[in-house]
């Protein structure tokens, strides 16, 4: 058996990445506000620079991409396994919409039926026989499809499927992703055509391993991890899964900000939730790191997503307010928790000369200076 994710798709707002340049150097360093483009990236990040002795403004444009490998998309899956035999093949043979399925290896797929107030990694939304579909592609003795042309079928069936499932409200930009389970290339050849699409929460290299618990469609969707969490890091790109903070990774979670409770009505825009995430974000930075100067002492920068009108539309109204390092193309690595003694790109940082001297410091509460409009 098979699983294949669908990535989350691209944002419809927000600016494009530069298609034929480096990364260009931010002059929030220097007090002012910036962007960086980061090529081939695709999920808009607004970040907040603190410059010396101040709380400055700086929205930096950043596409990450964290859930596609390739022009493909990713894939878990065993086509050359053993027949599924026993309860795995039970499992999947009686996998129903609204079922809840877990497994120990993503290779072998050795699948268990659990009950989903407990830990899964896949919600079952429809079981589709493609037998049922006219043409001799499916019929008997045809081919095994490659993953490509599973992926194709994920998109054409399990896409619609996950949102007839949740009555319309997927978020495309949330935590759950569009996946597939297909009977594997045994399964196949003893004449199983059917498959199983569901949601999962996924790593940025396409493995289903992060679980979840309860159903989707009483699940807040946001993309949002609990405050101390550090998110791993992979040739400068954050990985999406949580890993250990005295280990490499690329930023922390500081806090988790629930846009609902300030904003009512329609989708606010993106400047007003700058605005909101910036007050929030700098104002819980001195407790979490240990003192007003310890971002600036740690060359640290604080920064947060955005919420579009899909997301928000379904119910996900919650950020994180992270911290960690941009570098060209993408993040320096950090290691050591950034409440404590960190080292980055395996240095000790290095404190700017008059941080902390004779740059007068922000009075306690004080909001951070105004951000100027930006382009989209």
């Amino acid at each position: 058996m098979s699983t294949h994710d669908v990535p989350p798709q691209e944002p419809e707002s927000g600016a494009e990445p530069d298609a034929g340049t480096g990364p260009s150097t931010s002059p929030a360093a220097r007090g002012r506000t910036g962007r960086i483009h980061l090529p081939a990236h695709r999920l808009r990040w607004g970040l907040l620079a603190v410059a010396i002795g101040a709380v400055v403004a700086a929205l930096v444009t950043m596409l990450i991409s964290g859930f596609r490998s390739g022009s493909h998309g990713l894939e878990a899956h065993d086509p050359g396994g053993a027949a599924p035999t026993g309860r795995a093949s039970a499992a999947f043979g009686t996998a129903r919409s609204g079922d809840c399925l877990t497994w120990s290896s993503a290779k072998t797929l050795d699948l268990n039926k659990v009950n989903c107030a407990d830990k899964h990694l896949f919600e079952v939304t429809a079981d589709i026989d493609l037998s049922a579909y006219p043409g001799r592609e499916f019929g008997p003795g045809s081919r095994f499809p490659d993953s490509l042309r599973f992926q194709e079928l994920r998109d054409e069936h399990c896409a619609p499927a996950a949102a007839d499932y949740l009555g319309g409200k997927f978020d495309p930009r949330g935590r759950f992703v569009v996946g597939m389970i297909n009977p594997g290339e045994p399964g196949w050849r003893n004449g199983n055509r059917t498959i199983r699409c569901g949601l999962q929460v996924v790593s940025a290299n396409g493995n289903p391993t992060q679980q979840t618990v309860g159903r989707v469609r009483d699940s807040d969707q946001s993309r949002v991890f609990d405050p101390g969490t550090c998110i791993g890091i992979n040739q400068n790109l954050p990985t999406n899964e949580p890993t250990d903070c005295a280990k490499p990774h690329a930023y922390e979670v500081m806090s988790m900000v629930d846009l609902g409770a300030h904003f009512t009505g329609s989708t606010p825009n993106n400047g007003d939730q700058d605005k909101f995430m910036q007050d929030e974000c700098a104002k819980v930075a001195g407790d979490y790191l240990g003192g007003q100067d310890a971002l600036i002492n740690k060359t640290l920068t604080i920064f947060w997503d955005n919420l579009d009108a899909r997301s928000w539309l379904v119910g996900s109204h919650k950020l994180n307010c992270l911290v960690g390092k941009g570098s060209q193309g993408g993040f320096s690595t950090i290691t050591g928790s950034a409440k404590g003694d960190i080292t980055i790109d395996g240095q000790a940082p290095v404190p700017p000369p008059s941080s902390g001297r004779s740059t007068p410091q922000p009075l306690p509460g004080a909001a951070p200076a105004p951000i100027p409009p930006q382009p989209r």
